[in-house]
């Protein structure tokens, strides 16, 4: 990802929009954790961590646009439509703000439903 300004011309890796993404949806209320993206076309997909919190999303670029594909997983008893508006609007706030780039589309895949014990 480039922009170019009187300044000069910024590039941004993909891991890096990817990791600002994953870590302001985690702040979201409802969400437990990431999917790993690779893992999840096999059948067999694993909660991540903080460290590897890019996984779980998948950054394209169209026409100088964003878009962001997230694989989540929610609480159980939320309402995952809700966890998912707030998700988007989280994301595309915090990505645009922090990297100066223009989201044009946030997509939620809802991976799974776990209980929180305790």
């Amino acid at each position: 990802m480039e922009f170019t300004n009187e300044f000069g011309t910024v590039s941004i890796h993909k891991d890096v929009i990817a990791t600002i993404a994953g870590a302001s949806a985690l702040e979201c209320y409802g969400l437990i954790g990431m999917y790993s993206r690779n893992n999840v076309k096999d059948g067999f997909s694993e909660l991540l961590g903080l460290e590897n919190l890019n996984k779980g999303v998948e950054i394209k670029s169209v026409d100088g646009e964003i878009i962001i594909d997230l694989y989540i997983v929610v609480t159980y008893g939320t309402k995952i439509n809700e966890v998912a508006y707030n998700v988007i609007d989280k994301v595309k706030y915090t990505v645009e703000s922090i990297t100066g780039l223009t989201v044009a589309q946030v997509n939620v895949n809802v991976q799974g439903v776990r209980v929180i014990n305790g």
